[in-house]
């Protein structure tokens, strides 16, 4: 047994890390993270992993079935309305699945049936801590623990990311910034409790006369009696003064330390988090990147998130199925740059006229099922 970790059963050469559990010697260390739902006490944790997490869950998803001009869409299969078959539909299975990785690095889930080609058809998720994984150190096949029960292979349903050769389970994001989420918890706690718990007097009484313990005892109690009660001036004699001891917010509540720890939080997923949520990065914001943050955020963060639940919805499909999210919910912009968009795609013949006014929420008409015709040639006439 180390001095931070408890004992762990070991059944692999590559363990997956407990979650740190620090003795109690300080308000930092009662910061306990060992539950995946403490770190989202930390604001910006939970503005990071919510924004990533509601952005992934309520994209458009199309199924298709081959390439090219052979590819056509499919329609949903139920599979995808109802993962769990609970009846909460899509929108909340995904952000469950989104959750369980992003703080934990693993989902797990219990395959409760199958159709006739062997493919999961309703998937009931875990919570993340109650699931433990291992191969067998004999046949390096996976073996699954959920709830203190032994779960078969065949019924566990797992993804993982930030994984490395070797491990079976992904690692915990959580539990590799520990330190700066639970910076940024215990900061916020004492805030709190400088105020809650009196951490500081409230003012001095002091005089240039030589006092005993029960003369000191005596002023102070005749001070506060004038003070309850009454709403009349205090008048001081004999040398008595009074100071009110004045502490600065940013200094009782760590409001720089509080500002570098949730950038560092929204950090822990990608960049342009910290930016798009509005956290202190040190860097200067202006107009131009301002308008480009969601391209930024969808193309160096979120645009992983999104290839990986299209492969996973995908291995869920019969062969030559696949899935993929509709981003373009995503790249909205003012009326008129989108209006622009529009014009030159349907110049350029990419795009139909009923297909712009789907994309506008319009009906479509009877003669734009056809790109635009091509403009007449310009016929240059000769002087």
């Amino acid at each position: 047994m180390s001095l931070f970790f408890g004992r762990r059963e070991q059944r692999s050469p590559f363990p997956e890390p407990p979650i740190p559990r620090p003795s109690q010697s300080s308000l930092f260390s009662r910061v306990n993270l060992a539950q995946a739902e403490a770190s989202l006490q930390k604001v910006a944790m939970w503005a990071a992993v919510d924004m990533v997490a509601s952005l992934t869950s309520i994209l458009p998803i199309d199924v298709y079935e081959g390439t090219g001009a052979a590819r056509r869409q499919l329609s949903t299969p139920k599979v995808l309305e109802d993962p769990s078959g609970e009846g909460y539909g899509i929108e909340d299975w995904v952000y469950q699945y989104m959750a369980s990785l992003l703080l934990r690095g693993n989902t797990n889930g219990h395959v409760g049936a199958r159709d006739r080609l062997g493919n999961p058809t309703q998937i009931v998720l875990y919570h993340p801590d109650d699931v433990q994984g291992w191969r067998d150190l004999k046949t390096g096949l996976p073996q699954w623990r959920a709830g203190g029960e032994e779960v078969p292979a065949e019924e566990m349903w797992h993804q993982r990311a930030y994984t490395i050769p070797g491990r079976l389970m992904g690692l915990s994001p959580v539990a590799h910034h520990a330190t700066t989420i639970g910076l940024g918890i215990a900061a916020a706690r004492f805030g709190r409790q400088w105020f809650e718990d009196g951490a500081h007097p409230s003012g001095m009484l002091t005089t240039d006369q030589a006092l005993n313990k029960e003369q000191a005892r005596t002023a102070k109690d005749r001070f506060l009696a004038s003070l309850r009660g009454t709403r009349e001036p205090l008048v001081l004699g004999g040398g008595w003064k009074f100071q009110a001891i004045q502490v600065a917010p940013e200094e009782s509540q760590f409001l720089e330390t509080q500002k570098y720890t949730a950038a560092e939080c929204a950090r822990i997923y990608g960049p342009g988090v910290a930016e798009v949520l509005g956290y202190d990065t040190g860097g200067s914001m202006t107009y131009a990147n301002v308008e480009q943050r969601s391209l930024d955020l969808l193309t160096y963060s979120l645009d992983r998130w999104l290839v990986r639940t299209e492969r996973m919805f995908t291995a869920l499909l019969p062969a030559g199925q696949y899935v993929k999210l509709n981003r373009k919910a995503l790249a909205r912009t003012d009326l008129l740059t989108r209006f622009r968009a529009h014009a030159l795609a349907l110049q350029n013949r990419w795009t139909t006229p009923n297909e712009v006014r789907d994309l506008e929420d319009q009906s479509p008409v009877k003669w734009g099922d056809e790109p635009n015709p091509m403009p007449a040639p310009k016929v240059q006439i000769p002087d």
